[in-house]
């Protein structure tokens, strides 16, 4: 079933209809083709309870698409914990692949970081633009992968600001080469309960420097291994996350 983001303003006050307009109705119009009596489900964005409604199409004119609220799925798709996700950037168009998979996996949010061996640099014209285009990548994973909620990119940090922004955060976790015993990491992830908020620090593709390591250790941040291989940027992100996943929904 197809899966849209709304504004309340789209909702009657009783949820009982929906009006889908813009470049959703032209999805659901023009490529989707979907007839009256078809359904779809819908999430209200930045709605924290994370409420699924699903609705059956009543009408389609030129302009909008009318549905009838036939029922409503109070248990979200949100993990029981945010996850923010502080990715140090990639080369090239590997940001956009790890965006999309980071949201699908349950990302709340993702944090662009310039760190000292990052190749790319962005200045704050070229970052405005690349967000732009972020963000849209992540509100089409989320429309996928039917999230509550569209996980957030914000404007890219330096690690210093990275690690100010994540100092009230319950676990901070940054894997690193150099760490070791598999046990410690399985141990502290399955110390995680329900509700606490979770940092993840994933290095550009030269890694994290020694001073930066010592800066996130000094500020309880956890060095962490994720096994004997060597992960690149984009598979150390989608590993750690898809352990934290499974933890929490298990």
């Amino acid at each position: 079933m197809y899966h849209f983001f709304v504004e309340n303003s789209q909702l009657t006050p009783d949820y009982k209809k929906v009006e889908i307009t813009g470049a959703d109705y032209n999805h659901i119009a023009n490529v989707l083709r979907m007839k009256i009596g078809e359904q779809f489900s819908v999430s209200i964005r930045d709605d924290a309870e994370g409420k699924e409604f699903f609705y059956e199409i009543e009408s389609i004119d030129e302009i909008s698409v009318i549905g009838n609220l036939c029922f409503v799925e109070e248990v979200g798709n949100e993990l029981p914990s945010k996850i923010y996700l502080f990715q140090g950037l990639p080369k090239v168009d590997k940001m956009e692949l790890i965006i999309q998979k980071a949201v699908e996996l349950g990302a709340y949010q993702i944090i662009p970081m310039s760190t000292k061996r990052c190749v790319v640099k962005l200045d704050e014209k070229k970052a405005e633009s690349k967000i732009k285009r972020w963000q849209a990548i992540s509100e089409a994973a989320a429309k996928q992968s039917k999230r509550a909620i569209i996980p957030e990119v914000t404007m890219p940090m330096t690690m210093k600001q990275a690690v100010e922004f994540c100092k009230d955060m319950d676990i901070k976790l940054i894997p690193y080469e150099n760490a070791e015993h598999m046990d410690e990491t399985k141990k502290l992830i399955e110390g995680i309960k329900p509700g606490e908020s979770i940092a993840v620090f994933i290095g550009p593709e030269g890694g994290f420097s020694e001073q930066e390591i010592d800066l996130c250790m000094e500020n309880g941040i956890k060095p962490i291994t994720l096994g004997k291989r060597i992960l690149r940027t984009e598979t150390a992100g989608f590993t750690i996350i898809s352990w934290l996943m499974y933890h929490l929904e298990g």
